[in-house]
């Protein structure tokens, strides 16, 4: 896709009637020898939640059309319709009656109903997280399985706002053989239209083969709506959306409207829409053709049914009656169109058909008009989009804490007294955070109400899902299971921190010491053993931190600060150094003592900057007040030197020890406007007033920098926004990068936009890296021939930018909008608030910004100067040396077929996986008297090769959907990296093994009672269960296995 962007002009000339394409022409002869073969597909496009909530949309249209499928349906058997929301589709399941089952059961089995993609949504491709796409898949496949007994075929995705090219690969891993995409640019619809390259096969950037193919149809038009699908003419199309006839509530606004068909005017109506048939199938390669027949909500009353079916089954019978017309036409699913493509050109489904293209790369960034780049929904509501990647990280944790700690009960017999009922809140998660991958959910671009339905679901699910992990946590650290008790009403495990609504802050829960010892339990969701520092709030300066076993652990104390000169009081941050266990659970003590060595406390000097603001001191914590700014300081550790401009109190140097010389890394805040003219900026499109300004407070900021043996900090306060950098001063991954928050809030602002932009000497030229869904990495270009908004790409986990000798990466814990607008740069966009709607369908602003923290990790990276890498990715890093270092910011044309490919680093990949899944502090509710034994718990036996990731751990419904069953899908990721960046003498410990893992003793204590390779989603094996629990992943590669633990 990058060679095919250097190839355009983007010129947006007018086409004639198909306003962004050509004039499409023909000869009449051309079917004689191979008739056309059209297949009309009624489809209803249901949205979970856009401009009413999802339970709104469900009681007022959702349930009206399922219920007249089945009776219309009934009516004749060459009926067709295809559905794509499990979401909608289980909750109508839910209420209808054995007999409506039943009948559903005969239309799937008969081939008239077909589920296409199958997930629970139609999930956004831009801001989900792979493991939220693959859940959501698994979730809907496994109902459509378990209620159904139905496996998808075919892909569908007309809605999402451009796709990524994670979906072809996980829809190939879950043995789909064909998809199909809508929104993709203009300009790249026409250019595959006139070199007839709309279907291809999609393959992956980083495969060495073909075995991530599959077969991609890409719709030609401006829409999925009827008068942009029967052909190029949408005056003449909208004539047979038969739902707009005459009377009815909706009109055709090309003021000619549909004629009901008669014997009297078939002959003409037909051969009016055969003309619009013949052009559009003249962008096809094949005689086959599709032609979807829906829209939004639609075939929501028995009449439209009548409208549409009577009327174009007598075209359709008319058309098929003249042998002198060489067509044959009928309704059909989508996956009888791919069927009857696949046997025209004679090949197995999935299989390329000959002279057929391939296609690496993705379909980002999006415009359905002009300059109307869909770039802003990459950030919008970044509250929700925060929210979304917590409750992921709370959900991967729950379901791997809950099948280890119920494999542990039942291998001691004691499941009776566990609460096997909290399946069902993590069942309720899993469709929660699934719902919340729809295309207006995650995207913030849903009407206020609907985002707050979104929100307060989110926050439940969050909340059980704390409780689902207290739960198993206080099984497993027990060393006496037989006193395990569980009683909801007192859990053993308190919540780490609480949120009032679903749109706060959390709030950290202050444990109270007292004489006798405070318990607390941390939970380390990752697979990797982490050496962390766990922060607590307690009540007193006098605490003192052991490990289990009653030795002192190193800590640092602090004040917390409610505000850039207030400190909470009475409330400390007491930081502890602690080693937590690979998945695991470690038990840590706190003491309240007057006597023995004080816990070392950090040193704060507060800088107010010739403000005359009053300070709160705290008490014993070293504070030193400063009335002006200060000049330029530095912070460091052993691996990194940070400095930091007085004034601002922004970074603006990092140097790695060894370093003569740093690098500039300038950090700023800058304000993007929004246009005067009639476009605006909105929810889903980012149309700025030029380049961005400088963010030019009214005050100067107050800077607070704090010192400490286990970390240090510099916070500078602005109006809107606070910016925490963080260094830590520990071995291993956490003191290999700055850690950086931003806390923002621009409710006072209209139609501004808050931007961070960092700016180096790395010479990166145009190019620049971005993740898709934090799965993968695609390359990307700046192009100077298109607008500054169509230059911004989604950044889901993570961008970088490099040159021969460096790489700079920002990682980040929540999804948003990002871009390089010139050579050394990396900016992101923070939040938007924007005062009117961008004529999209949403119908307001986006107005109701929330104070938001975004979450950042800053590395910089050495490259090594020799490749002494050797196989696969050496031979990935030379096809990648063509695109990489382009020498000009012309963009040259010079990548052919060398497919454009990058990594992260393995310490850019672990970081990521630090940043996203903190670990969790639970303080015990019980004090010492009573308390029982406690002990850490160590689930794994070895340690994990670090390239691998465990994605889930998932327990399997049992035939009661709120039961577990005795197996559990265990998905697991083989990472691809790139090993050209040094990791040596970085301190933190990290083996591959080529691949290889053997599942059999990994989980401590239990036994592998069945291992069984399985698709993604589990509807397939593949091949036969061995009696072997040594698997082999292919980097990249992610595999679904079907396992019993006990």
């Amino acid at each position: 896709m990058l060679a095919v962007y250097s190839l355009l002009p983007f010129d947006n000339q007018d086409g004639g009637v198909w306003k962004q394409g050509f004039d499409i022409t023909y000869e009449p002869n051309e079917w004689d020898t191979e008739p056309l073969q059209v297949f009309v597909v009624p489809h209803s496009h249901n949205d979970p939640g856009w401009i009413k909530t999802f339970d709104k949309y469900y009681y007022d249209q959702t349930q009206h059309i399922l219920n007249s499928m089945v009776l219309k349906m009934q009516e004749d058997p060459r009926r067709r319709f295809i559905w794509s929301e499990i979401s909608f589709f289980s909750k109508w399941w839910d209420n209808i009656s054995a007999q409506k089952r039943a009948a559903v059961r005969r239309l799937v089995g008969n081939g008239q109903l077909e589920m296409v993609t199958g997930g629970w949504v139609m999930p956004d491709e831009a801001n989900s997280h792979y493991f939220a796409m693959i859940d959501q898949l698994i979730e809907g496949h496994q109902w459509l399985e378990k209620n159904i007994g139905v496996t998808p075929r075919s892909g569908w995705a007309v809605d999402p706002f451009g796709y990524s090219s994670t979906m072809p690969y996980l829809l190939k891993r879950s043995n789909l053989t064909a998809m199909l995409i809508q929104r993709v640019h203009y300009a790249i619809k026409k250019h595959f239209a006139a070199t007839q390259n709309l279907e291809f096969m999609w393959r992956q950037t980083w495969d060495p083969d073909t075995s991530t193919d599959i077969f991609c149809h890409m719709m030609p038009f401006y829409s999925y709506d009827v008068p942009h699908t029967c052909g190029p003419d949408p005056k003449i199309c909208c004539q047979f959306d038969f739902k707009r006839l005459p009377g009815g509530r909706i009109n055709c606004p090309w003021k000619v409207p549909p004629r009901a068909i008669t014997d009297a005017n078939v002959a003409e109506r037909a051969q009016l829409l055969l003309d619009q048939y013949r052009k559009k199938s003249k962008l096809y390669r094949s005689k086959v053709l599709l032609v979807p027949l829906g829209d939004d909500f639609r075939y929501d009353k028995p009449q439209e049914w009548d409208a549409q079916f009577l009327n174009y089954q007598r075209i359709f019978d008319f058309l098929n009656s003249r042998p002198d017309l060489h067509v044959q036409a009928q309704f059909g699913t989508l996956s009888d169109y791919f069927d009857a493509l696949y046997k025209k050109v004679g090949i197995v489904p999935g299989m390329r058909p000959p002279g057929f293209p391939v296609l690496t790369g993705d379909f980002f960034s999006y415009a359905d008009r002009e300059d109307h780049y869909w770039t802003g929904y990459y950030t919008s509501r970044p509250f929700y989009k925060s929210l979304d990647r917590v409750l992921e990280a709370h959900l991967r944790g729950a379901e791997i804490l809950y099948s280890l700690a119920l494999a542990h009960a039942r291998r001691a017999s004691a499941d009776g007294r566990y609460p096997l009922s909290d399946y069902a809140l993590l069942s309720n998660a899993r469709r929660n955070l699934g719902l919340f991958q729809h295309h207006d959910a995650i995207t913030g671009t849903a009407k206020e109400a609907v985002a707050v339905d979104y929100g307060v679901r989110l926050l439940h699910s969050l909340t059980n899902l704390k409780r689902v992990i207290g739960n198993a946590a206080h099984y497993l650290v027990l060393g006496d299971k037989d006193t395990y008790r569980h009683d909801p009403a007192a859990p053993f495990l308190g919540m780490d921190e609480t949120r009032s609504s679903q749109d706060s802050l959390p709030e950290r829960t202050v444990v109270k010491l007292d004489t006798s010892p405070r318990f607390l339990v941390v939970f380390n969701p990752l697979e990797q053993e982490r050496l962390s520092v766990v922060p607590v709030l307690v009540d007193s300066l006098h605490v003192h931190v052991l490990s289990e076993e009653g030795q002192p652990l190193p800590s640092q104390l602090s004040a917390t600060w409610s505000s850039a000169t207030d400190v909470v009081p009475d409330v400390y941050q007491v930081s502890v150094l602690a080693r937590l266990p690979a998945l695991g659970l470690r038990v840590l003590q706190l003491h309240k003592s007057l006597d023995g060595p004080a816990t070392p406390r950090s040193s704060t000097r507060l800088y107010l900057h010739g403000r005359n603001l009053p300070v709160h001191k705290p008490e014993a914590v070293p504070l030193h007040i400063f009335p002006a700014a200060p000049d330029d300081f530095c912070l460091e550790n052993q691996h990194l030197q940070a400095c930091f401009l007085g004034r601002t109190g922004l970074l603006q140097s990092l140097r790695q020890a060894g370093e003569e010389q740093g690098h500039r890394v300038n950090s700023e805040f800058l304000i993007y406007g929004t246009r005067t003219s009639k476009d605006k900026s909105g929810a889903y499109l980012f149309l700025p007033d030029g380049e961005a300004k400088p963010y030019a407070p009214k005050d100067p900021p107050v800077v607070r920098v704090m010192e400490g043996p286990l970390f240090s900090e510099v916070a500078s306060y602005y109006q809107h926004v606070q910016t925490v950098v963080r260094l830590y001063n520990v071995p291993g991954v956490e003191g290999l990068s700055l850690d950086v928050s931003c806390l923002v809030d621009i409710r006072d602002h209209i139609n501004k936009e808050l931007a961070l932009r960092f700016s180096t000497d790395i010479e990166s030229d145009d190019t620049f890296f971005t993740d898709l869904n934090g799965f993968q990495i695609q390359p990307r270009r700046y192009q100077q021939k298109l607008p500054l908004q169509a230059n911004f790409y989604p950044m889901p986990a993570m961008a970088y930018i490099q040159d021969m000798q460096s790489r700079l990466t920002l990682l980040t814990a929540q999804a948003l909008g990002v871009s390089s607008l010139h050579s050394g740069q990396l900016e992101v966009i923070l939040d938007r608030r924007l005062m009117q709607d961008d004529n999209r369908g949403l119908g307001q602003g986006l107005k109701d910004n929330k104070r938001t923290c975004n979450r950042f990790r800053l590395l910089l990276e050495r490259r090594s100067t020799a490749n002494k890498s050797s196989g696969f990715f050496s031979k990935l890093v030379s096809m990648f040396k063509a695109l990489s270092f382009p020498g000009t910011r012309t963009g040259s044309p010079e990548v052919q077929d060398e497919r454009p490919i990058s990594f992260p680093s393995l310490l850019s990949h672990i970081t990521s996986v630090h940043l996203n899944a903190e670990a969790l502090v639970m303080p015990v509710a019980l004090e010492k008297p009573a308390l029982p034994v406690l002990r850490s718990f160590v689930p794994l036996a070895t340690t994990l090769p670090c390239d691998f990731h465990i994605l889930n751990l998932r327990m399997l419904q049992a035939e009661d959907d709120s039961l577990p069953s005795a197996e559990a899908a265990l998905i697991l990721h083989r990472k691809g990296f790139d090993c050209s960046l040094e990791a040596k003498n970085l301190g933190f410990n990290c083996t591959t093994s080529q691949g290889k893992l053997a599942l059999g003793g990994l989980f401590q204590g239990l036994e592998l009672g069945s291992l069984q390779p399985t698709s993604l989603t589990l509807m397939y094996p593949l091949g036969t269960a061995s009696n072997s629990t040594n698997i082999h992943l292919d980097p990249m590669e992610i595999a679904t296995f079907r396992i019993r633990l006990g």
